[in-house]
């Protein structure tokens, strides 16, 4: 965690995390399209939804998945 002194004179924590542009150009390539994601923890199967800088939306039945995206380890279309 990283800290930034405020006008009050103590530091206050902000984020900072690393973009992967590669898989962050992918993942908008695949916008929209079927894929399964491999993570860390296992795979998800469904189709691309939102891709934010940090994280992408898989929508897989009912259910929405937010994933990480330095938690990807490949991308597959379908």
């Amino acid at each position: 965690m990283a800290y930034e002194q405020d006008e009050r004179n103590y530091e206050a924590p902000y984020m900072v995390t690393q973009v992967d542009p590669y898989v962050f150009a992918t993942l908008e390539s695949v916008k929209g399209k079927e894929v399964v994601i491999e993570t860390v923890r296992g795979n998800i199967r469904g189709k691309v939804k939102d891709v934010k800088i940090d994280h992408v939306v898989i929508q897989s039945k009912d259910s929405s998945f937010f994933v990480r995206i330095q938690q990807i380890v490949w991308i597959m279309p379908e």
